[in-house]
C-alpha cells in the first residue's frame, strides 16, 4: 500500500504537532518498531555483546530465532531465557524515546495499546491504568497446565539465574559482563522455574498460540481500554500508530483504520520507517511519517 497521505514529511510532522496539542484525546498503538527505535535490537552489537556464546556454540543470530530454539537441556534453556528477559525487560531502554514520548502526552487524556511485552512504557512512567499489553509480558511466567488461569512475577528468578551465569551488577545495579568474559551458558537443575501452585512446569506469558493466559490484570487492561474507546468515541481523537508493522495488523492497525473512518473528528497518525500509509477512505485525515521515531518525536 503506498502513502496517500498529502504534503512533505515537513508538513507532516507538523500536522502532528498540531494534532497531539489539540486532540481531546490520544490514543497510542504501538509494536516492535517503537522499541527498535529505542534501541532494543534482537541482532547485531547486543545480541553479540551478550549472547556470544549461544551464538558460537549454536549458530544462533539473533534474539527472536534462539527464543524457538531446541536447546539441548532444560538449565540451558533457561539460562537463555533469563538472559532473553533482563535485557528486554530489566533494564531501561538504550535510548530515550519512550520518555519523550511521554513528555508529549504527559498533560493529554491518552491510552495506550501495545503488541510489546518489554514492559518499557511503564518504566518510562507511563500511568499502567492507562496501558494495555495485549500480547503478555516478559515478566511473567504461565504454568503449562491449562487448569492454573494465572501468572506469576519472574524477577527475583531473573537476578538469581543471571547471578548463576556469572553476570556481575554494576554501581547502578545494572547486570554487566565479569572482567574475563566468561559466563556459564546454563544455570542449576534446582533453579529451573516451577509452578508454586502444583510444582508443573513453567512457560513464558507471550501469546505464542492459544494457551496463553490472560489474568486478571489483562481483563482489568482490555476492559479499560474498551472504556477509554467508548467514553470517546465521538470526540477529536488522535490515534497515533508508532512502529506496528504488518505480523498483527488486526490488533492496532486495522482498529485503528476503523474507528478514524467511523468518527469524522479523528485523525490517524502512523509513524513507521519503511511501512507508513493508510487507506484511501482516510487519506485526508491522515499523517503518514516515514522514518525512524526517535528522531521523528524528537521533531514533534
Amino acid at each position: 500500500m503506498k502513502n496517500l497521505c498529502k504534503g512533505s514529511k515537513e508538513e507532516q510532522i507538523s500536522r502532528l504537532k498540531k494534532e497531539i496539542n489539540e486532540a481531546d484525546a490520544i490514543i497510542i498503538g504501538a509494536g516492535a518498531g517503537l522499541s527498535t527505535s529505542a534501541g532494543f535490537t534482537y541482532s547485531g552489537e547486543r545480541f553479540e555483546k551478550y549472547f556470544y556464546d549461544f551464538a558460537k556454540r549454536f549458530g544462533i543470530r539473533d534474539l527472536y530465532s534462539g527464543g524457538f530454539y531446541p536447546f539441548p537441556s532444560e538449565e540451558i534453556r533457561w539460562a537463555w531465557w533469563a538472559r532473553h528477559i533482563y535485557f528486554n525487560r530489566y533494564i531501561d531502554a538504550p535510548k530515550p524515546v519512550y520518555r519523550d514520548l511521554l513528555k508529549m502526552v504527559s498533560d493529554k487524556d491518552y491510552f495506550v495499546i501495545t503488541t510489546n511485552v518489554d514492559h518499557q512504557f511503564q518504566r518510562a512512567g507511563f500511568d499502567k491504568k492507562r496501558l494495555f499489553y495485549t500480547q503478555g509480558d516478559y515478566g511473567l511466567f504461565q504454568s503449562v497446565n491449562p487448569a492454573i488461569q494465572k501468572t506469576f512475577d519472574n524477577e527475583e528468578w531473573v537476578m538469581k539465574a543471571m547471578e548463576a551465569q556469572g553476570f556481575v551488577r554494576d554501581d547502578q545495579g545494572v547486570f554487566q559482563l565479569p572482567v574475563d568474559g566468561k559466563l556459564l551458558m546454563e544455570i542449576p537443575s534446582e533453579l529451573i522455574p516451577k509452578c508454586p501452585d502444583d510444582g508443573s512446569d513453567m512457560t513464558m506469558n507471550l501469546r505464542a498460540d492459544d494457551s496463553f493466559v490472560e489474568d486478571e490484570g489483562w481483563h482489568r487492561a482490555s476492559a479499560a481500554y474498551s472504556d477509554f474507546i467508548r467514553r470517546h468515541e465521538n470526540l477529536h481523537v488522535l490515534y497515533l500508530e508508532l512502529g506496528v508493522g504488518a505480523n498483527t495488523p488486526v490488533i492496532i492497525k486495522y482498529p485503528f483504520w476503523q474507528m478514524t473512518f467511523a468518527n469524522e473528528k479523528s485523525v490517524y497518525a502512523c509513524v513507521n520507517f519503511g511501512e507508513s500509509y493508510c487507506p484511501e477512505e482516510i487519506a485526508d485525515r491522515s499523517i503518514c511519517i516515514d522514518g525512524d521515531i526517535a528522531s521523528i518525536l524528537q521533531e514533534s
